[in-house]
């Protein structure tokens, strides 16, 4: 079952005197993680008073956060999404409910289960653990179908994966 909040990113640091705070984001870009007005840290809904990129980094004004101590006390802290609020376009989908999929070849066997996703410059590459680990370019060539609701991912396998 998925669930309600997405890991979305990570509060790194502070950024000046204000409350402001850095966050590294997790979601496809740091200008799509600048759309979300309310974050949840805890479990607890957090309001965005403002949110801009810099240098790759989200720097948000947090309500209720309103000076560098109370900024510094949220360091390292994750911070959420609901996945509600997301409205991801047709076919797209959250890395996060994919871990754990069965991955499959193009015959049907089980080649193992989707560990991880590597954020890579060209490409994402699937981690598959199975009896071997592969790594797969998360690229149509390789990833033939992609099952969200029923957890399944069928690839093509080349000689040498």
């Amino acid at each position: 079952m998925k669930s309600q909040y997405i890991e979305a990113g990570q509060i790194v640091n502070t950024h000046g005197i204000r409350g402001e705070v850095k966050i590294t984001s997790w979601l496809d870009s740091p200008e799509y993680f600048c759309r979300f007005r309310t974050l949840y840290l805890d479990g607890a809904p957090v309001k965005v008073k403002s949110a801009r990129v810099h240098k790759g980094s989200v720097i948000a004004a947090l309500e209720g956060i309103d000076d560098i101590n109370a900024a510094m006390a949220l360091k390292n802290r994750s911070v959420f999404i609901d996945r509600e609020e997301a409205h991801l376009p047709e076919g797209r989908f959250f890395y996060a409910d994919l871990l754990g999929a069965r991955v499959l070849d193009e015959a049907g066997e089980k080649i193992g289960i989707l560990a991880d996703v590597l954020e890579m410059p060209g490409q994402n590459l699937y981690v598959i653990r199975g009896e071997a680990e592969h790594l797969i370019p998360a690229v149509p060539e390789f990833i033939r179908n992609t099952d969200v609701e029923n957890g399944t991912i069928t690839v093509h396998l080349i000689e040498g994966m």
